[in-house]
């Protein structure tokens, strides 16, 4: 269904034309050009140019004033391809681990200091979960986000707890930000995670990172189902399977490693 003009927000949608302005040709533009194509005045568009320079969407040249397109702009895409590619190589893996374990299996990838469901496959007895596709979860509190930052560089797992508002979901969310430092040590260690019931009563999980090309977790999978079910042997067995998965995935977007081969 398409939405209706009325219900567009006028700031956003002149901000987007201003973004489709650039194009090969025209890859740097100045205030009074880009205020003219549009028909705009020139104040309005420079407010608008500044707030996109100021999140990184427009760079400015500071030796003519004209503006080129930002590395935010790359990073989104990149963030797109990834999740893409990332969807069509784990989706048999995903399909492996629910045939095997009759649970519910997930992809997510990393977005700033959160974790995005990208792929989700239920199993017949698999509880239905709060997990749309989409949805954005918080780093410490869930599996899939909690391998994606224990593998991270000190720097950023720092930026993202200083970040991060700590809610107590459940008696098990673990909110003090030098706990959460002692479990991403042991989840490095043993290079898989367990969510013991720390955003949902009654649900368990286990998941494990995937690594690109640079050494970076770009995102996770993780097999969760209620605590009846996963009992430690389960869950054991699960991340066993888990860590040769994502260690063949990691390995097609270029991250070298010779673990796992004999699992």
């Amino acid at each position: 269904m398409q939405k209706s003009k009325s219900n567009l927000i006028q700031s956003v949608d002149r901000a987007l034309q201003i973004l489709e302005c650039f194009s090969k040709k025209d890859n740097e533009l100045g205030v009074t050009e880009i205020a003219n194509r549009l028909d705009l005045h020139k104040s309005t568009t420079f407010g608008l140019l500044s707030t996109l320079e100021s999140r990184g969407y427009l760079k400015q040249n500071l030796e003519n004033g004209k503006y080129r397109l930002g590395l935010k702009l790359f990073e989104l895409g990149k963030l797109v391809e990834e999740g893409m590619d990332l969807r069509a190589s784990s989706f048999p893996y995903l399909k492996e681990l629910v045939d095997k374990y009759d649970e519910t299996a997930h992809l997510a990838i990393c977005n700033g200091n959160q974790a995005v469901y990208i792929d989700k496959v239920e199993g017949e007895s698999a509880i239905k979960m709060s997990s749309q596709l989409g949805r954005s979860v918080y780093m410490y509190c869930t599996g899939v986000g909690k391998a994606i930052l224990a593998f991270m560089p000190e720097m950023d797992i720092d930026n993202i707890i200083q970040n991060t508002d700590f809610n107590q979901f459940t008696c098990n969310t673990i909110t003090d930000p030098d706990k959460l430092r002692d479990e991403l040590k042991e989840i490095r260690k043993r290079e898989y995670c367990i969510d013991n019931e720390e955003l949902e009563v009654g649900l368990r999980c286990v998941a494990a990172p995937i690594i690109n090309y640079n050494g970076y977790p770009v995102g996770s999978i993780s097999v969760s189902g209620p605590a009846s079910r996963m009992s430690d042997e389960k869950l054991e067995s699960i991340a066993k399977d888990l860590k040769r998965i994502v260690a063949k995935i990691s390995e097609t977007l270029g991250y070298k490693t010779e673990k796992y081969k004999n699992l």
